[in-house]
């Protein structure tokens, strides 16, 4: 199918391969309308797991699958590997750097990016973990300054090397810095027997006054206690002030010398040019109405955490985690579905299906509505809903082997330096268009 071929039936072009964008083609499989999927990869990134490629624990392959392979057999879509320059709603034409792409409806499923709040020293040199390439790029800072801190004749010259400041105590910042706890308790003698653990500090900075802010006080003082036990040292009501690469400063004197900050305190969704700056809320995200259609638009809809659905019950938007995104998805796909046959669109309702978090091995947050527990029975559920929400068999098989095998041994996972990471490649960030957990 040509794009640019006039179609008898209706053109739906989705954004984003994403959770959100990927169900929203699903639902229109079958039915009377062209899909074009537009992703600036080939591959849809299972999130909720970036963490573990980040610390060598699962590799890339292993967390990604075919956006190809995926819609196998689904007649009516077309994939294409594209980076969208602009939103032309007047023509109704998305333009690319393969070309245009017209439509009849649109749905901009981009997600979300790392927010550094407009601190550019600290965008310089932090290392953000939102997509495949950027948790690779940690990992090989995290393996490079462990070989780089052998070569130094003293604990001084170490401590630098050896410091890892995670900024953001949401469930990224958690599970990071319980990954990181691991790595230095079970591995680090074993891997570099040239280094002391006790030298190895990770500390876990957030300005608000608990961990994992969405879940409940008892889910978050569990977070904090088993952090704490594991030996991360955590820094509450605490904002950051500064970061030149090689010191991170803090409002109220405080510092750290480091050479690993990594950044998970916020996020912005990832808008194309050419949305009204009237239809722009706050956190750079479409503001939607009740069905997930842009304010002022009839044809353009926006999900996930790229949408602001503004309610009494939401006046903050929607969480940023993937069930919004794939609920939003699965409503978007059958209203377009409505819509085409002159029915009325149906409002979105989130169903909160509850929160998990898992600080390390056998331990983890499970808040499920009213009932919430913590620890090894809590990590059992962890690891079974992402092991089933991963695409692929083969790939589910892969991570599985992979945790009864770090499980068995305390030291999973290759923590291969495949090529070297060079801070200057931060100037050229990878914006990640797929869906943020």
């Amino acid at each position: 199918m040509n794009p640019n071929e006039l179609s008898k039936f209706p053109t739906v072009v989705i954004i984003g391969g994403g959770f959100g964008g990927i169900q929203v083609a699903k639902q229109l499989a079958n039915k009377p309308v062209e899909v074009i999927l537009l992703d600036k990869h080939n591959y849809h990134t299972f999130q909720p797991l970036l963490y573990q490629v980040a610390t060598g624990g699962l590799e890339a392959e292993s967390i990604g699958f075919s956006l190809r392979k995926n819609f196998e057999g689904q007649k009516n879509l077309r994939f294409r590997i594209a980076e969208v320059s602009k939103i032309d709603t007047e023509r109704n034409v998305v333009q690319t750097d393969i070309g245009p792409f017209p439509y009849d409806y649109l749905v901009i499923a981009t997600g979300s990016t790392t927010n550094f709040f407009g601190n550019k020293d600290i965008e310089k040199h932090a290392m953000p973990m939102k997509s495949i390439p950027e948790a690779l790029n940690l990992r090989y800072m995290v393996l490079q300054n462990l070989e780089e801190a052998i070569l130094k004749p003293s604990k001084e010259e170490r401590a630098p090397y050896l410091s890892f400041v995670l900024v953001g105590a949401g469930p990224t910042g958690v599970e990071l810095a319980g990954a990181l706890a691991e790595l230095r308790n079970h591995v680090l003698n074993k891997d570099y027997p040239e280094l002391a653990k006790e030298e190895m500090r990770v500390y876990l900075v957030d300005f608000l006054p608990k961990v994992l802010g969405p879940f409940s006080d008892e889910g978050s003082n569990a977070a904090k206690g088993y952090l704490t036990k594991m030996g991360v040292e955590v820094l509450l009501n605490v904002k950051v002030e500064s970061y030149n690469g090689e010191e991170i400063k803090f409002e109220g004197g405080k510092s750290i010398r480091t050479k690993n900050v990594i950044w998970s305190a916020g996020v912005a969704g990832v808008v194309p040019e050419g949305v009204s700056k009237e239809a722009i809320e706050r956190g750079n995200r479409v503001k939607v109405d009740n069905v997930c259609r842009m304010v002022g638009s009839s044809n353009i809809f926006a999900i996930g955490d790229v949408a602001a659905m503004i309610t009494d019950d939401t006046p903050k938007g929607h969480p940023g985690v993937a069930q919004v995104a794939i609920q939003m998805g699965q409503l978007t796909g059958k209203n377009i579905n409505r819509i085409i046959r002159g029915e009325q669109p149906e409002p979105f309702k989130y169903f909160d299906k509850g929160s998990l978090a898992t600080i390390g091995r056998n331990k983890a947050i499970a808040d499920l509505g009213k009932i919430r527990f913590q620890g090894f029975f809590a990590w059992l559920i962890w690891m079974f809903v992402h092991l089933i929400s991963l695409m692929g068999g083969r790939n589910r098989v892969i991570v599985f082997i992979n945790w009864v095998a770090s499980y068995v041994n305390n030291n999973g996972g290759s923590r291969l330096i495949i090529r070297k990471f060079e801070r200057e490649e931060l100037a050229q960030k990878d914006v990640q268009v797929s869906k943020v957990d």
